[in-house]
C-alpha cells in the first residue's frame, strides 16, 4: 500500500512534467506563431524545445537536430561572407 509520502513524490514528479510540457509547448506555439509575426520564431521554437528536453527523449534528438543545422547554416553564412571580402 502507498504511503502518503509516496503519493507526494507522485504528484510531484507528474506536476512537474506536467508544468515543463506546458511551458515547452508554449513556447513551441508561439514560436510558430512568430514565423510569420515579428519576433525571434527560430529562437524561441529552440528555447521550446530545450525545456521540453529536460523530460522527453524525443525533444532531445529535435533539439541537437536543430543544433547541427544552425551550425551548418552558420558556417555557410561565415564562408559567404569571406567570399565577398575577398572580392
Amino acid at each position: 500500500m502507498a504511503t502518503s509520502k509516496d503519493v507526494f513524490v507522485w504528484i510531484g514528479r507528474n506536476g512537474k512534467r506536467v508544468g515543463v510540457s506546458i511551458v515547452g509547448f508554449v513556447l513551441i506555439i508561439a514560436g510558430l506563431a512568430m514565423l510569420v509575426l515579428p519576433g525571434p520564431g527560430v529562437l524561441v521554437i529552440i528555447a521550446g524545445l530545450a525545456v521540453l528536453a529536460t523530460e522527453y527523449a524525443w525533444a532531445e534528438r529535435a533539439l541537437d537536430n536543430a543544433k547541427k543545422k544552425a551550425k551548418s547554416a552558420a558556417g555557410k553564412a561565415r564562408q559567404r561572407v569571406k567570399r565577398r571580402r575577398a572580392n
